[in-house]
């Protein structure tokens, strides 16, 4: 297994966007920010713009699963989500990196946990960020492992 490089993860939320990275060897994971949401427009706006700086290889999208691993309306609704976001890469960047979906049922759960043992005065991002580390360092363990997990991708 060869690492894409660097990859950006999303918890993707009614409200809001919780965003994380790797490093391009996948070593570490680190929270990055929340997104407020506001309109489709402003966040994928954003997130062209975090895509710009950080330069991922790939993004990974949390998919919220039922708790038996079936898919609901939540995990359709990250799914037309997802596709959105790659158009509107398209069209701000000239292309999209490759989206991969992943498994994010307990990250909130998880990241309330890491929070809760975490000096809250010296955490400066949020419940959601942590969560989006939470699925991505779950992401990188799987592969590492050699999972075989697939939850699609575009």
């Amino acid at each position: 297994m060869t690492a894409p490089g660097k990859i950006l993860a999303f918890d993707v939320g009614e409200a809001r966007i919780g965003v994380a990275s790797c490093d391009p060897l996948w070593l570490s994971v680190k929270p990055l920010t929340v997104i407020h949401r506001r309109s489709r427009h402003q966040d994928f706006d954003v997130i062209g713009a975090l895509i710009r700086q950080e330069a991922p290889g790939a993004l990974l999208c949390g998919l919220p699963l039922n708790m038996d691993g079936s898919e609901g309306p939540q995990a359709e609704s990250t799914r037309r989500w997802a596709r959105r976001l790659a158009q509107a890469l398209k069209h701000i960047l000239g292309s999209a990196p490759p989206i991969i979906f992943w498994d994010e049922r307990l990250s909130s759960y998880a990241a309330d946990e890491i929070l809760e043992s975490q000096d809250n005065r010296k955490t400066k991002v949020g419940q959601d960020a942590v969560a989006a580390a939470v699925i991505l360092q779950s992401y990188l363990d799987a592969q590492r492992r050699g999972a075989t997990e697939h939850y699609g991708r575009i």
